[in-house]
């Protein structure tokens, strides 16, 4: 059987990722309404999947506001769809 990524098995990863799968692109402020976390967890969040490949985040302005958007990378695509594959293997035990 195989194991779940401990990466994406934390609750707030796995909502961001989940989210990320079904957009081209998400800003900060969206990611974190839909996930109702706060914006500090949130950040530590996106830089630990960040530094694993799993999406890019793009920090900018606009106008003099700061934008921040993250968008899933191929790697993070391919590691959200064997988790899932995983997940089905435990559930259909």
């Amino acid at each position: 059987m195989k194991e779940l990524d401990p990466l994406l098995h934390s609750q707030l990863r796995l909502a961001v990722m989940s989210i990320l799968m079904n957009v081209e692109e998400a800003d900060f402020v969206y990611l974190r309404e839909k996930t109702e976390s706060t914006a500090g967890n949130l950040s530590v969040q996106l830089d630990k999947l960040s530094s694993a490949g799993y999406i890019s985040v793009e920090k900018g302005f606009v106008g003099k506001k700061p934008r921040t958007v993250c968008r899933i990378t191929p790697h993070g695509r391919n590691a959200f769809e064997e988790y899932v594959d995983a997940l089905k293997q435990y559930i259909n035990l």
